[in-house]
């Protein structure tokens, strides 16, 4: 079943591994200066909604299972493997759709930077912390970052393929 999409042309997958792998950098590249300058629960303010912070998230999303006995990490280590296989499949098979291969690269290059942390570190380390009146959105960082504009990237994909076929 052929996939059709809003832009589409003939292409090689490099320029999206590429994508994923500049990411990838400067995922790790912040997450090593959060690291080699900050300790575990130290904050520096920002602004009035923006701190930056250390904090080790153990589980996934929103620290989903962070408090289970450790079989988590190996979990989402697999996880984000397979996830990382599959991704590179569907580059390879659809590199000439624009829309759809920036949102994958956008995907692989965070899914890939939070596998390193869990193999290295066994937690993944977030440092964006915004918070408005006394309300904070769970901490997060690059990986988690392009992750969600790759989500948002599918889904408005999908919108626009769906409304040219009608």
């Amino acid at each position: 079943m052929a996939r059709t999409t809003f832009v589409k042309t003939s292409g090689t997958m490099l320029p999206w591994l590429a994508l994923a792998l500049i990411l990838l950098i400067v995922d790790q590249f912040t997450k090593v200066l959060i690291l080699g300058y900050y300790r575990l629960g130290d904050a520096t303010y920002v602004t009035s909604f923006f701190n930056v912070v250390r904090v080790h998230n153990s589980g996934a999303a929103f620290s989903f299972l962070a408090s289970a006995s450790g079989w988590q990490r190996w979990f989402f280590m697999v996880i984000g493997l397979a996830a990382a296989l599959f991704i590179v499949w569907m580059l390879k098979s659809h590199a000439g759709q624009k829309l759809f291969s920036f949102a994958l690269a956008c995907i692989l290059g965070g899914a890939i930077g939070n596998v390193i942390d869990r193999m290295l570190h066994g937690y993944v380390v977030d440092f964006l912390d915004f918070h408005y009146a006394g309300w904070h959105f769970p901490a997060f960082n690059i990986a988690d970052s392009a992750i969600s504009i790759g989500a948002v990237c599918l889904i408005l994909d999908e919108l626009l393929r769906v409304r040219k076929a009608k």
